[in-house]
């Protein structure tokens, strides 16, 4: 018979044990007995802004906390990196624009939306007020920038034809991602840009600005930013989805009803973004941001089908995407209409 083992082989025995329970395992509780945070990746669709201010919100007032996760939000170096990130694995969750998750979709990849940020599209085309346009169809023969991202020149053909203007009328130039400094420079007559966020930027730069919304000119109600992981994560990881969803409906929900909140907590993690450009931003996306009498949050399937429709017109995607495929229902709310 062996002879039975120390105390001090007793304690590191146990300890063995115990690193090995914690290692197979989300992760131990710390000295308090709380359970470990789970810790994720957020990456955003651009540059923080107003648009993001419920995530910043949520963050401050600990809500990620409260949900078990430690949340990391990094910016990306283009609006093409958050994509791929997800894709690839190396981050778990991403904001981007309703149709970009489309076109992972349409592409074969295995990206899925969780939740919607804006209920409808933020881009529209952005002129100047004193230019005294009051339709699009003011824009026939004038010059036009767009980014030389083709959703943009589908918005635009959308926003003309609703006006009766012919699309091909319209002078198109690649102006990249320098609208604003354009327009104000006297360059073009208008551009397409994020109305919430480049039109205001240009109000605030003392250049008074008037807008053209697919909404208005072309009905278009698709989810203009959403939250999208992979199925694959979604699978694995169901607990993580629902926690952020609904801790950053709770952020979203306090900055609805009292912007400030919002405000603050973006300038507070973001001090070199103007603060009156910050406020009067976020106060415009505010009618983005709301889903009528369905929760923040919600994903619509009837506004999902609508969005694959028109990419399929304006040949985005080669063939509509089920509500179904393009988004999981099951966090965020939505599935019925």
């Amino acid at each position: 018979m062996g002879t039975a083992p120390s105390g001090i082989a007793r304690v590191v025995a146990a300890a063995l044990a115990v690193a090995f329970l914690c290692a197979g395992a989300t992760g131990c509780g710390d000295a308090d007995g709380e359970p470990a945070a789970r810790e994720a990746t957020l990456v955003l669709d651009f540059v923080p802004g107003p648009v993001h201010a419920g995530i910043y919100r949520a963050m401050a007032a600990g809500y990620y906390e409260d949900e078990g996760i430690d949340l990391e939000v990094i910016e990306p170096t283009s609006t093409a990196d958050t994509l791929k990130l997800i894709d690839a694995g190396e981050a778990e969750l991403g904001v981007a624009d309703g149709l970009d998750v489309a076109g992972q979709i349409d592409a074969g990849r295995d990206a899925q939306a969780v939740m919607a940020i804006a209920q409808e599209p933020l881009g529209g085309v952005i002129t100047q007020a004193r230019s005294g346009f009051r339709s699009p169809a003011d824009l026939e023969g004038r010059t036009v920038g767009v980014t030389g991202v083709p959703s943009d020149d589908a918005i635009l053909d959308t926003v003309l034809a609703a006006a009766g203007a012919d699309p091909d009328a319209v002078d198109r130039v690649t102006i990249g991602f320098n609208g604003v400094q354009s327009l104000e420079a006297g360059k073009i007559d208008g551009f397409t840009g994020f109305v919430p966020a480049d039109g205001v930027q240009a109000d605030v730069d003392g250049y008074p600005t008037r807008s053209f919304g697919p909404r208005r000119w072309g009905g278009l109600t698709y989810p203009g930013l959403v939250v999208f992981s992979t199925r694959s994560e979604i699978a694995g990881d169901p607990g993580l989805v629902d926690g952020f969803v609904a801790a950053t409906t709770r952020g979203y929900e306090d900055v609805l009803a009292d912007p400030a909140t919002g405000a603050d907590a973006l300038l507070e993690a973001n001090p070199a973004i103007d603060p009156e450009f910050a406020r009067e931003s976020l106060d415009a996306h505010l009618p983005y941001l709301t889903a009528g009498e369905r929760p923040f949050g919600s994903l619509a399937p009837v506004s999902i089908a609508q969005m694959s429709d028109f990419m399929v017109d304006a040949g985005l995607i080669d063939a509509p995407i089920p509500p179904r495929r393009y988004a999981d229902f099951s966090f965020a709310g939505g599935g019925d209409g």
